[in-house]
């Protein structure tokens, strides 16, 4: 079998570039970044957390740059996360300091703080809402200033707190929750090294809050219905910002604070295993506004700790399936090249067939 030379391929490749810049800047009116960044905030949250690097900027860029492609988008991200200096280090973020803007617990109808419906469309009805096509800006921004003024004034008056305390450290002071042993080994950076079989938690985690959203909802889901044993009821769930220090450079051991960002936390309540001493629980944390996401996230990491109990329970399995760069990228591969080894096997079947039928 011999080769054929393919000319012409360089001139392709940048006309192919060319055309799809042209689909790119497909209508008369520039989307700029600002307005992807604070109109398309879910988006953003998905994209930041599959990338590992919070930024919004940066994230409303790589989607414009590929035409809203979310797998494009987290590979540019990912990329450009690579070429930055890791300078610091920050220190443990902690959930119970999380300025809270959203706060739900399915377990329990009263909980210290109070239930926070906050920002989300489990509340609304599932129609289009046909308006929107003419939606006028102006009046969109005074309702908005209005709205705000308003939520200001009310919650001066009744002097709302912004932290509360976990909901399940009431069920840990009565010993109803299983007994974890605390995992005190340095965590395991999954973005500077090879993700280790079998994986310790903090390698876990992190590849759980970077994996492809869909994925690991469908794995949650299969889980639950009845191809492994977890069937969680959220302990609690809660979306806000919390903030982020490091050493200070010049005056050690004191804090620096760098800035603040928003996540999603979820504890899962996931029922008791046989010979257990109590509720196993899940975590789940991500970048944003991602209840959805969290949820499976704390499924999944208590499904791993199970054994034989399905595909969830399998640590390779769901690890190193979930990446949704790999995962984009293994299967992108297939449009590339692979004339050698298809006439190979073309010639192979050739072969066979004369050998049968001389």
């Amino acid at each position: 079998m011999g080769y054929v030379a393919v000319t012409g391929g360089q001139e392709a490749i940048e006309a192919s570039i060319q055309l799809l810049k042209d689909y790119r800047s497909g209508g008369e009116e520039a989307l700029s970044i600002e307005v992807i960044q604070q109109r398309m905030r879910l988006l953003i949250d998905r994209i930041m957390s599959e990338a590992g690097l919070y930024a919004p900027d940066y994230a409303a860029l790589a989607l414009k740059q590929c035409e809203g492609s979310p797998e494009e988008a987290v590979f540019l991200l990912r990329a450009y996360r690579s070429t930055l200096p890791r300078n610091y280090t920050s220190r443990t973020v902690s959930g119970e300091q999380m300025h809270i803007r959203r706060r739900i617990s399915s377990a329990f109808k009263d909980i210290p703080g109070g239930q926070v419906l906050g920002p989300t469309y489990d509340y609304v009805h599932r129609l289009l809402d046909f308006s929107l096509a003419q939606e006028d800006e102006q009046e969109l921004q005074q309702w908005k200033k209005q709205f705000r003024s308003q939520a200001e004034e009310e919650n001066g008056q009744q002097e709302l707190a912004d932290t509360a305390p976990r909901v399940l450290d009431l069920l840990r002071q009565e010993g109803l929750l299983e007994e974890v042993p605390e995992d005190r080994s340095e965590p395991c950076d999954v973005t500077m090294e090879k993700l280790p079989i079998p994986a310790p938690r903090s390698a876990v985690l992190q590849t759980l809050t970077r994996a492809d959203t869909g994925f690991i909802s469908g794995l949650a889901y299969s889980d639950i219905r009845g191809f492994g044993m977890s069937h969680p009821t959220i302990g609690e769930l809660r979306y806000g910002t919390v903030e982020v220090l490091v050493d200070h450079p010049l005056l050690e051991g004191q804090p620096w604070y760098v800035g603040e960002i928003e996540i999603t936390e979820v504890e899962g309540l996931m029922g008791s295993r046989p010979g257990s001493n109590g509720i196993g629980v899940g975590y789940g944390c991500v970048f944003g506004r991602n209840d959805t996401k969290a949820i499976a996230m704390a499924v999944l990491d208590h499904a791993l700790t199970l054994e034989d109990t399905g595909p969830t329970s399998d640590a390779e399995f769901v690890l190193l399936h979930g990446d949704c760069l790999e995962m984009n990228g293994f299967i992108s591969h297939l449009k590339l090249p692979h004339y050698v080894t298809f006439q190979s096997k073309l010639d192979g079947l050739r072969s066979q067939k004369k050998e049968q039928n001389p």
